[in-house]
């Protein structure tokens, strides 16, 4: 089942009204933005992190980098570094490395969101590849996944 198709399954299940939106193929969450003519703070990226030998998804806007100091702090762990995709990549079997889309709770993958996306009325996320993408409430979202809320990002 792709990515996709999961996302449209669960978020009409719980009755959230979003759009799918295909674009043009992009592999950043900045040239999303670009591609889908919306400012790059609404459009979130996923960034997976190996914190004390756990996976944590971290999810801040493309605009933004993870500053690993907060985020080490927030997390409380004392080894905490940039995983790569191929330590990752199994817990996203349906995803295209780098695609990831900010839904950890689908994949038993812990979430941690920047504290600046809670500012934002509508997101836009990669849908699991790079031409797709969903666009719905941020509302909705943090009521679907229920996050950890933290300030990590920063820029």
């Amino acid at each position: 089942m792709s990515t996709l198709i999961r996302l449209e399954e669960f978020l009409k299940k719980n009755g959230i009204n979003y759009k799918s939106v295909t674009h043009s193929e992009a592999f950043t969450a900045q040239e999303i933005a670009a591609a889908m003519h919306v400012h790059g703070r609404e459009v979130l990226k996923s960034v997976m992190i190996k914190a004390d030998g756990r996976f944590v998804m971290a999810v801040l806007p493309a605009s933004s980098r993870v500053d690993f100091k907060k985020l080490k702090d927030v997390l409380k762990d004392k080894d905490l570094r940039l995983a790569s995709e191929t330590e990752f990549k199994s817990l996203f079997p349906d995803c295209e490395p780098g695609a990831e889309p900010p839904f950890g709770n689908l994949y038993n993958v812990e979430t941690v969101v920047d504290r600046s996306v809670t500012d934002d009325e509508r997101i836009f996320f990669n849908a699991g590849n790079h031409y797709e993408a969903v666009e719905m409430d941020y509302r909705d979202f943090e009521n679907l996944v229920k996050p950890k809320i933290a300030d990590f990002a920063t820029g």
